[in-house]
């Protein structure tokens, strides 16, 4: 055990009757940092948090015991860290915990200026602040995960190890470093592409643009919230005063893009030619049943239903949307043979 003065040992004391009250401080700060980033619609990696352990504190205090007055001016016996995906989202969480706490800005420090090459893995955003209900500060370390990645393998392979590493490593270490550097940057650029290109795209959809508009998730979802569907179910549910459900229904994405659609003008021109057929199928299933509650999945069905029989896709064109919609069954194949014997003689099969 090591000894301590005097000094170092009432710090010690201290420490270890206020224990309690900093391993509560932890989960309740924890959660609250969690809850408020979730609210705020930051998505981190990882929240992590730690209380100085009584063999870490009397290391310290051997080192620079006589640095303290007391353990209030040791800021790191609660320590947290968050880790983001992205480097733009460090400066959400600095402003997330900005609002949640008193920042001490005079032993805070943004590493993120450091200019070093190897410097990566420490380009940490460091707060310092105060803990609510007690009269002590904890430090709050935010950075990405692929410094965080970097910063543990460094600590492992390099200083950790008591080892003086030969330079040629470290070189190599460095480089890694400024491509995982480089990865980061890249990361942040393609999410604000990415988030541009969505816009861009709603801005097409919801101005009618739709044979500007390319066919994927993110244009298909602003699609639907226009409801082009509708006006085919509000038609059906009529034939017995059905009400709709709503349902999912994005997996037609991938009906559409399997039928060959490019653009959301693609699918607007096939809601068009087929809402015709899509109805005489409906009057066909409907004509004889008091159904009062559909899916709002039926429109959509019926029209690719009414396009894959027009296109002379059959039996297997059909069962392939089953297959599709519903996972693969031997009931697909059964339901398609007996949809293609029922809409042969429907109308629009014949114009």
């Amino acid at each position: 055990m090591i000894a301590l003065d005097p000094h170092s040992e009432t710090i010690l004391q201290e420490y270890q009757e206020q224990l309690p009250r900093f391993l509560e401080a932890e989960t309740r700060i924890s959660k609250n940092l969690r809850d408020y980033l979730s609210e705020a619609g930051v998505w981190v990696a990882a929240v992590e948090s730690r209380v100085k352990t009584e063999a870490s504190l009397v290391g310290k205090l051997e080192l620079k015991g006589a640095k303290y007055d007391s353990l209030a001016d040791i800021t790191d016996i609660l320590g947290l860290r968050v880790i983001t995906f992205y480097p733009d989202d460090v400066d959400k969480v600095a402003s997330a915990i900005e609002r949640l706490y008193e920042v001490d800005w005079e032993d805070s420090v943004d590493k993120r200026k450091l200019l070093d090459i190897d410097s990566f893995g420490y380009l940490s955003l460091h707060y310092v602040c105060h803990i609510p209900d007690m009269p002590y500060r904890m430090e709050i370390q935010m950075r990405t995960l692929l410094q965080h990645a970097w910063a543990n393998m460094y600590h492992d392979t390099g200083y950790k190890s008591g080892v003086e590493i030969p330079r040629k490593y470290i070189r190599n270490l460095n480089r890694l470093a400024g491509m995982l550097e480089l990865a980061d940057e890249q990361f942040s650029q393609i999410r604000l592409e990415l988030t541009d290109y969505r816009r861009r795209m709603q801005t097409l959809v919801a101005s009618g643009k739709l044979d500007d508009a390319q066919i994927d998730g993110a244009t298909f979802k602003s699609y639907l919230e226009l409801d082009p569907f509708g006006p085919l179910n509000h038609h059906i549910a009529a034939l017995n005063q059905a009400e709709i459900q709503e349902v999912p229904l994005m997996p037609y994405l991938a009906v559409f893009k399997e039928f060959g659609c490019k653009t959301l003008g693609d699918v607007d021109r096939i809601i068009k030619e087929y809402f015709e057929g899509a109805y005489q199928i409906a009057c066909y299933q409907m004509g004889l049943t008091d159904l009062d509650i559909i899916a709002s999945s039926v429109g959509p069905q019926n029209l690719c239903i009414a396009y894959i029989l027009k296109s002379g896709g059959g039996k297997a064109g059909i069962r392939k949307l089953f297959d599709m919609l519903n996972g693969p069954s031997e009931s697909n194949g059964i339901m398609a043979e007996l949809l293609v014997k029922q809409t042969k003689d429907l109308s629009f099969m014949n114009q």
